[in-house]
C-alpha cells in the first residue's frame, strides 16, 4: 500500500548522529513532507475523485506527500514501490517535517501516476507506518544502559518502562498517556503473536498491582526492548521466554 508514516520530526534529526558509522555520517535525502490525515482520506490512482481508490487512510494516520501542481487541491502520495498516487489536500494536515532516508537506500522515483489495476494495487498490501515503527524500535537501542528510574522521563538520564515508550513514540508524533495501564487502551489491537510487527508496543500484567504494569517495544525475531527494573535500565529480552509470555496481555500498533 502507499507509504504511510508517523511524524519523524526531531526523530529524523536525532537519527543522523545515531547512524554515524566509523565516524562518518551517511548523507540523507528527503522523499517528501509528512502529512497527517484529517478524517477518512482516500488515495486515488489519478487526481480525480472518480479514479480508482487504492486505499482509505484512517483519521490521524500519516503519509509522505509531495506537491502536485501549484495551487492544486491534490498532493502526490508516496507508494511503497516508489511511484506516487494522489490525495486531496483538504483531507490532510501538512506538517513541517521531511521524511528522510539514507542516500544508499534511495530509490530513484519521480512523481507519476501509478495507473494500476486493482490486481496491481494488491502488490502494495503491506501495512502502512511499518518503516517508521521499525525505525523507532531500532532507535530505541541507542538508549540501552540508560538507568531505570521509577517515574523517570529522561532517555539518557533515567526512565521507567512507560516513560521510555512514551518518549520514543512522542518523537514520531504519537502522544501516549504516561502509564502502561493507560497506554494499553491506545492503538490498534494485535490479537495474535504471529501478527506482531517491529515497532509494536507490548503490555504486561503486574500481579502485585493487579493491572497492566509494564511495557516495551517489539524488535522483531521474538525480541523486545524495554526499561526494566530487573536489568536496572534499558535492555532487550526474548519475548518467547515463559516468564514474559505468561504475563503478556496486549499488543498495540
Amino acid at each position: 500500500m502507499f507509504l504511510r508514516v508517523k511524524l519523524f520530526g526531531l526523530f529524523c534529526l536525532l537519527m543522523l548522529s545515531a547512524l554515524s558509522l566509523a565516524g562518518q555520517e551517511e548523507k540523507k535525502v528527503s522523499l517528501g513532507r509528512v502529512a497527517q490525515a484529517t478524517g477518512l482520506t482516500k488515495v486515488y490512482s489519478r487526481p480525480s475523485t472518480r479514479a480508482h481508490v487504492f486505499y482509505s487512510v484512517q483519521d490521524k494516520e500519516y503519509l509522505v506527500v509531495k506537491d502536485y501542481k501549484k495551487d492544486s487541491p491534490w498532493k502526490y502520495v508516496l507508494m511503497k514501490n516508489g511511484t506516487y498516487a494522489y490525495a486531496r489536500t483538504e483531507k490532510m494536515n501538512i506538517l513541517n517535517y521531511e521524511y528522510m532516508v539514507p542516500a544508499s537506500q534511495m530509490v530513484a522515483v519521480q512523481p507519476r501516476s501509478t495507473a494500476l489495476t486493482s490486481r496491481g494495487a494488491d502488490r502494495f498490501s503491506g501495512r502502512g507506518s511499518d518503516n517508521v515503527r521499525a525505525a523507532v524500535a531500532d532507535y530505541a537501542l541507542n538508549f540501552k544502559g540508560t538507568p531505570y528510574v521509577w517515574g523517570g522521563n529522561n532517555l539518557t538520564g533515567g526512565i521507567d518502562c512507560s516513560g521510555f515508550v512514551k518518549q520514543l513514540y512522542g518523537q514520531i508524533g504519537l502522544t501516549l498517556p504516561r502509564t502502561a495501564a493507560e497506554q494499553v487502551n491506545v492503538g490498534l489491537k494485535i490479537k495474535r503473536l504471529e501478527d506482531l510487527q517491529k515497532g509494536d508496543r507490548l503490555y504486561f500484567w503486574d500481579y502485585n498491582r493487579n493491572c497492566v504494569g509494564h511495557t516495551g517495544i517489539y524488535m522483531g525475531n521474538g525480541y523486545f526492548v524495554h526499561s526494566s527494573r530487573g536489568h536496572q535500565g534499558v535492555a532487550t529480552d526474548y519475548l518467547g521466554e515463559k516468564k514474559w509470555l505468561k504475563i503478556l496481555v496486549a499488543a498495540r500498533r
